[in-house]
């Protein structure tokens, strides 16, 4: 009789109404009474001697191991019943037969010898030695089938763990699994020390659902169930394992490869995946027609968690929606890190401003006339702790998205403000610099613009006149209700309203003549055209179709009352043709980088420095 173990381990009796060695030691009426009771008993038993040998076995125990009670006297009881192979068994069996133990259970597979197997359980019990203090006489075993509980634990848990509309492996299996192949023990004795994960979600899939309904969706789910176990069994027939397929949830599905190679095999795995949904389904009397976006990542296990795993799954798939749908996307950690960052970047704003750990630097605004500072835009900085200074583009937009830019600009006007009136207090001599200050649509929305405007420069002390607030082209153009108000409010108040990046956004010039706008910046890829580059042949002009565009606009803009400022000039030939054709100021490298308010002030005593390009 040869097994498989399980044990040992605590386990409660399966028959309370059979005969145990507890009723056999307590039975009276001598040996007689003692025989009858043993023989008739329905549970298998046997008395082993202290050398572990069978004196007395019942006909159950002969007819449960495939024979007759007789042929089993003799035999060496743990060569019967499989209890010397475990090591952990073997000596807890030895314990019990030298009397320093009180019982062993343990649960065995035997097999009979007609090849039939089954489930037992164990129990060995020492016998009371006939006087104190004598010797152990032997040990009682018991022996139960507990084939059929098996077998229904088997049922219960298989329901358990699989998905009833698809038959797949659900979530509970599927992480099971994975923390599994994460075991140090698993990875190292693998082949590859590997894991593989393709995650995808079926597109389209809630469609189907809404118009169809559920009956058809779900016999959808298991249609697409068969096509990945087809690809997960095709992917087998090369590899020592198949891959593990698992619906996760509504339409999300898996593919866990256990053993990877690397991600050529996981990206064949998720090609293949597409291919085989590329055939319409036909269900219910209707074609459908699904497809999938796949996040694949493959890494070494060691160091790898489930979490961690199904994080960077997760990431990936929503790349793979974001990039197009119906396509498979690689796990790239250089993208994910990019996310990681924007990540920590907004969920630190609010703190940041708190802490102070925002400044302003300046940027000059040069008449092209005479090459004179007229004045400054404000622009925002960082200064993060761990990822350093950070230009505006890297948090303005987070900023716009969680509402933290009411706040932020609040504390840039306020700040650009007390500085220009710094500077005008500093140079009480000389013509006031005017400060120009970005504003985000929200801030128009979500705050009060006007009154934060007027508070503010009634403690500075800075005139109207000389704030300037830059709006987007897209935020200005078709403005109504209370964007429009609180611009008609700021420009009555004396305050310049300027458009930022004109002409890459409505360019609707005829909208202008309604908004109280007085300063137009055009965008820096207009003036990039005015360049001029040299080559073999000596210069090669500027682009005609840009000159003739800002040509245009400047003439409008000035028949319209509005100065124009060019963005983004950098060379003494740009700045030469923009004065050309009338743009009053300029804003770029050629004059100066934004810079310090201290630098400004030096600035200011050395008007000659931005007079390049004029005659």
């Amino acid at each position: 009789m040869s097994g498989t173990s399980e044990g040992p381990t605590p386990a409660a009796d399966l028959d309370r109404s059979a005969v145990t060695e507890s009723d056999i030691n307590s039975t009276s009426g001598g040996p007689a009474a003692y025989r009858s009771v043993f023989a008739a008993a329905p549970l298998a038993m046997a008395v082993v001697d202290g050398e572990g040998r069978i004196v007395d076995a019942n006909g159950a125990l002969g007819a449960l191991l495939g024979g007759g009670s007789a042929p089993l006297v003799g035999r060496v009881a743990s060569d019967l019943l499989d209890l010397a192979s475990d090591a952990r068994i073997r000596h807890a069996y030895r314990e019990v037969l030298r009397g320093r133990r009180a019982k062993l259970r343990c649960t065995r597979r035997l097999k009979q010898p007609d090849g039939h197997a089954l489930w037992a359980q164990v129990t060995v019990s020492p016998l009371e030695a006939q006087t104190p203090g004598a010797q152990t006489p032997g040990v009682l075993l018991s022996v139960a089938d507990v084939s059929a509980h098996r077998d229904l634990q088997a049922r219960l848990r298989h329901l358990q763990m699989h998905d009833p509309v698809t038959r797949l492996a659900n979530r509970t299996l599927f992480f099971e699994r994975v923390s599994a192949a994460l075991e140090a023990e698993a990875y190292e004795q693998s082949g590859t020390g590997r894991i593989g994960l393709c995650y995808l979600d079926l597109d389209g899939f809630k469609a189907v659902n809404d118009t169809l309904g559920h009956r058809v969706g779900d016999r959808l789910l298991a249609a697409v169930a068969e096509r990945l176990n087809g690809c997960a069994e095709e992917a087998g027939r090369t590899r020592p394992s198949v891959p593990l397929v698992a619906r996760l949830g509504g339409d999300e599905f898996a593919l866990l490869v256990e053993d990877s190679t690397g991600t050529d095999q996981l990206a064949d795995l998720a090609e293949s995946v597409l291919k085989a949904l590329q055939a319409p389904f036909d269900l219910a009397g209707h074609r459908l027609n699904v497809s999938a976006s796949i996040g694949v990542v493959e890494r070494a296990a060691a160091g790898t968690t489930a979490t961690g795993l199904m994080q960077a799954a997760d990431t990936t798939l929503y790349w793979a929606k974001v990039d197009g749908k119906g396509r498979w996307t690689l796990f790239d950690p250089e993208r994910n890190a990019h996310l990681m960052t924007r990540q920590a970047l907004a969920s630190t704003l609010r703190p940041a401003i708190e802490r102070g750990e925002f400044r302003l630097d300046y940027q000059p605004l040069v008449g092209m006339s005479d090459g004179r500072l007229r004045g400054v835009e404000a622009l925002v900085r960082w200064d993060h702790p761990r990822f350093g200074l950070l230009s505006p583009n890297r948090f303005v937009a987070l900023a716009e998205e969680d509402g933290s830019i009411v706040p932020l600009g609040q504390w840039v006007l306020a700040t650009a403000c007390r500085q220009a009136r710094q500077w005008q207090l500093d140079n009480p001599d000389d013509p006031p610099l005017f400060v120009s200050v970005n504003v985000a649509v929200r801030q128009v929305w979500d705050s009060d613009l006007v009154a934060d405007v007027a508070e503010i420069l009634a403690e500075t002390g800075l005139a109207p006149h000389l704030l300037q607030l830059e709006l987007t082209e897209s935020a200005v153009m078709g403005s109504a209700g209370r964007p429009l108000q609180a611009l008609q409010a700021l420009s009555d108040m004396g305050v310049g309203i300027a458009i930022d990046d004109f002409g890459t956004g409505y360019s609707n010039l005829a909208y202008l003549s309604r908004l109280p706008v007085s300063v137009l910046k055009l965008d820096g890829s207009f003036v990039r055209g005015f360049q001029y580059e040299s080559d073999k042949e000596g210069t090669t002009p500027p682009n005609p179709a840009d000159q003739v565009v800002v040509e245009a606009m400047i003439d409008l803009a000035h028949r319209l009352g509005l100065t124009v400022t060019a963005e983004c000039v950098e060379t003494s030939a740009q700045a030469t043709r923009l004065r050309s054709i009338g743009c009053d100021t300029g804003q770029g490298w050629l004059y100066s980088r934004p810079v310090s308010p201290d630098r400004i002030s030096e600035l200011r005593g050395t008007a000659e420095s931005y007079a390049v390009g004029n005659p």
